[in-house]
């Protein structure tokens, strides 16, 4: 059973309530799951740390990551959020359902991305060489694949987080595929 409900601002540490601030100010609210790291006195800055940092992807490329991801781990909250996210970015609906499949048709560079990560994804790490290799070949070095599995794990983690708390959903809803 799972007896997770979201912490509010008054119900964490003095340090989230300070984080809970800022997200506020930078997101407009917090969002759910975010919250939910607040039951932990520092997992949740030492995730938007993590999440945060320096990377050599490009914002749609992380975004393309993080969808497919959560279409693997089947993440209804990240799905979500990462489909509000992806159209800030300038990616219609029809390009993130072909994101969520890892079948893009509208850039080869994206397209070597997504099919990667989906088998990163599916196979705990162990990637098909085929998809290795068209990712090298289009165009992505050593540190980009670096930089892809800094992402993978962070969108497993907060994948993983939903599964275990069931927390509320409080982005638009997306149809499943």
């Amino acid at each position: 059973m799972k007896n997770f409900i979201v912490p509010t601002k008054e119900q964490v540490s003095a340090n989230n309530q300070e984080i809970f601030t800022n997200l506020e100010k930078m997101v407009g609210f917090v969002p759910n799951l975010y919250a939910s790291f607040a039951y932990s006195e520092n997992a949740l800055g030492n995730y938007l740390t993590f999440q945060n940092g320096k990377s050599s992807l490009k914002a749609k490329e992380k975004e393309v990551v993080n969808l497919v991801v959560s279409q693997v781990n089947q993440c209804i909250y990240c799905l979500s959020a990462h489909t509000a996210i992806a159209k800030m970015n300038g990616f219609t609906d029809e390009q993130i359902i072909a994101i969520r499949k890892a079948e893009v048709d509208f850039d080869s560079k994206l397209s070597a991305l997504a099919v990667l990560v989906k088998s990163i994804a599916e196979n705990k790490g162990r990637a098909d060489e085929n998809a290795l290799n068209n990712f090298f070949e289009a165009g992505y070095d050593k540190g980009n694949l670096i930089d892809v599995l800094l992402v993978v794990g962070d969108k497993t983690i907060t994948n993983y987080l939903h599964a275990l708390t069931d927390i509320p959903v409080d982005w638009p809803a997306v149809p499943a595929i």
